[in-house]
């Protein structure tokens, strides 16, 4: 990378751009190494190092007392930023690293925290004096430094910020702030209750959803401890639902296939559940994930593929895992009443669907004229704001099984 472009281009790691920038402005200074150094407790430790040889004296992560650096006398001033030969400078004779790498000439800028405080220097130095240098070429260093330190401050900053997020999710599990409701899903048939699909509900965030307190989890590191959690939270509930209705919940891939989804399970009316398969992960192995599913699907589990339609691989999952329920994404389901397209798609998602036996829900329904395309389709099962929003487990608790769905609820 020329030393022009390190100003310009963001690509990569911030490692990856830091050692970028330490060795174009390194090899623009005809200098044998050059290195990242940050102050810690008294120590002066590498962080990053470059040289144009296989031999690199300063080994990423060692460290030596600060007193015993040029790094420290430069950040105090009592050391020149540019030293044409270190060995003629009164302080820097006296020690022993310039004899003993040695040191000929030597560049050093401070790189400094936000507040002004030192974070450590940016360095480069050659095995032999160089009278050559100038102060441009320490302004020039300068320069790097400044980009050095925005790198390491958005960095740091995006460290904590993920630092941040873990806590919250961490937090919300230990103290189990997760509240569930549920949404009725009913049989186009006879308009009678059939299942509940229990939705998890997180202290509100501006912009953070459910979808995205899942994926923040996941991000983090504790998707599968939200996941379980909200399960388990589920699971609690299912005794106080109307007889004779299914529950279903939302599992990832990962989650299913999970040793410990036994445990979650344990104790569970299996043959009342309803897993439904997110898209918010890739299935890595049908043959590990269907191995992983079938002793609880033999004890009665059914398995739900959510969000066909959406755009998602969802129609793999639906030929490789054989679900008992195919669910049709919303946006699928959407003026279906006026869409040609979207009905032609669904009449042939429902055809599909009766030719293996499989169930069809149409998500997202909110009109009248939506459901009675979808009825006269052969769509087995609505969920939607039209027969019912998410509720309390008190409400859902109080919805009678056997009574059809008042439409627009």
């Amino acid at each position: 990378m020329s030393l022009s472009s390190v100003f310009h281009d963001r690509s990569g790691s911030a490692q990856d751009q830091i050692l970028s920038v330490l060795r174009a402005v390194r090899r623009h200074l005809s200098m044998d190494v050059g290195f990242i150094s940050e102050f810690v407790a008294g120590d002066r430790v590498f962080r990053f190092s470059d040289t144009e040889t296989t031999h690199n004296p300063l080994a990423v992560g060692s460290h030596a007392p600060l007193e015993q650096s040029f790094c420290y006398y430069v950040a105090k001033g009592l050391m020149p930023g540019l030293m044409h030969d270190a060995a003629e400078d009164p302080v820097a004779a006296q020690m022993p690293v310039t004899r003993d790498l040695p040191v000929g000439a030597h560049l050093s800028v401070p790189l400094r925290h936000a507040d002004g405080e030192a974070y450590g220097t940016l360095c480069c130095f050659s095995y032999t004096p160089d009278r050559s240098l100038t102060t441009r070429d320490l302004g020039i260093l300068r320069l790097c430094a400044d980009v050095v330190d925005s790198i390491l401050w958005k960095d740091r900053d995006a460290a904590r910020e993920q630092d941040a997020r873990r806590r919250r999710i961490a937090d919300t599990i230990a103290t189990e702030a997760v509240e569930m409701v549920f949404q009725p899903i009913y049989r186009t048939a006879d308009g009678r209750l059939a299942a509940f699909e229990a939705l998890a509900r997180f202290a509100p965030i501006p912009g953070m959803g459910p979808d995205a307190w899942f994926a923040e989890a996941a991000e983090v590191g504790l998707g599968e401890e939200l996941e379980f959690l909200a399960l388990r939270k589920a699971l609690r509930a299912a005794p106080s639902l109307p007889a004779g209705v299914k529950l279903t919940v939302n599992l990832s891939p990962a989650a299913l296939a999970s040793p410990r989804l036994a445990e979650a399970l344990a104790g569970a009316a299996l043959d009342r559940l309803v897993v439904e398969l997110t898209e918010h992960a890739a299935v890595a192995s049908y043959e590990a994930l269907r191995d992983a599913l079938g002793p609880f699907r033999g004890r009665g589990l059914c398995l739900a593929i959510d969000d066909v339609g959406a755009g998602h691989a969802t129609l793999r999952h639906v030929l490789d895992l054989a679900p008992e329920f195919i669910k049709l994404d919303m946006s699928l389901i959407r003026d279906i009443d006026t869409h040609t397209g979207r009905r032609a798609l669904t009449e042939a998602l429902t055809g599909y669907g009766r030719r293996i036996g499989c169930e069809i829900v149409a998500e997202g329904v909110e009109t009248e004229a939506e459901y009675a395309v979808l009825r006269g389709i052969g769509v087995t099962r609505v969920q939607g704001f039209l027969t019912g929003r998410p509720m309390a487990l008190a409400d859902a608790a109080a919805l009678p099984p056997s009574e059809p769905a008042a439409l627009g609820r």
